[in-house]
């Protein structure tokens, strides 16, 4: 059986930038255990597995998983899944909508601009004492933290984000699915800057991370004072997102561009 594959970056212009995501259509749902051995093939930070809606048109199922597990929610996967659906599946959509474990996820296609503006769930994260591990693991102390479903470490400095070098052992032994670090940003037009760290579920360092967003933006937006928010996460490829905090959602805008596509065969 032959199986069509999509390898696209997303949230960037050009190739080699952002964060690539396996796209994988399929007429229906294969075992759980054949999806996750086919991410663990890809070895990409995830794989995303979408499959029709047979009750309506430009609505799709969508799973994501890690090399590792099936995660509740993904960004970058999310936006390279609506670039297949747009540009291979169905070019005649400018609007989609995704059922996941998340609930609906709406995507809808700027003609002009070019951008996916996706719209995500709000993760608010709360403060708590900083964990003892979770300091020593990052290598430097945070200004405060916070936890959603993944921790928050706020920093003063990009540079300080930058230059975090972590434990990635005592990441994975630490009961989040990811850590975030984030800080203001050190540049003109950039109101934060991020890292994701998330060797628990097998993605040591995610190089552009959607969900992520989910706490980063809510986060910024009340400390900035405003819903706007233009956000740069500093890994080695980088990347960057264009949101807006709107109350129980955050809407996460960004570019996305195909880097191969084959075929599968099991």
């Amino acid at each position: 059986m032959g199986l069509p594959i999509y390898q696209v970056d997303a949230f960037a212009d050009a190739v080699f930038g952002g964060n690539p995501a396996a796209v994988m259509p399929l007429a229906h749902w294969l075992p759980d255990a054949t999806l996750q051995a086919i991410a663990a093939e890809n070895n990409l930070a995830e794989t995303a597995f979408l499959v029709p809606s047979d009750q309506q048109a430009g609505r799709y199922g969508l799973r994501w998983f890690t090399p590792l597990v099936e995660v509740d929610l993904c960004g970058h996967a999310t936006l390279a899944s609506a670039w297949v659906v747009f540009n291979k599946l169905a070019p005649s959509l400018t609007d989609v909508v995704f059922d996941t474990r998340s609930g609906a996820l709406r995507v809808a296609l700027d003609g002009e601009s070019g951008r996916l503006t996706m719209d995500f769930p709000a993760r608010i994260a709360q403060p708590v004492a900083p964990p003892a591990d979770l300091v020593a693991a990052l290598g430097a102390t945070p200004r405060e933290v916070l936890s959603a479903q993944a921790y928050l470490a706020v920093y003063d400095s990009a540079e300080a984000v930058r230059g975090l070098r972590p434990d990635m052992a005592a990441l994975a032994a630490i009961e989040r699915y990811g850590i975030i670090a984030t800080a203001p940003g050190d540049k003109p037009g950039i109101d934060c800057v991020s890292r994701f760290f998330a060797p628990r579920v097998g993605v040591p360092e995610d190089p552009v991370t959607g969900s992520a967003h989910c706490s980063i933006v809510p986060y910024w937006a009340a400390r900035l004072g405003r819903r706007e928010i233009t956000a740069y996460q500093a890994s080695a490829r980088g990347g960057l997102l264009y949101c807006r905090h709107e109350g129980e959602r955050v809407r996460m805008a960004g570019k996305a561009v195909l880097f191969l596509e084959g075929v599968v065969h099991l």
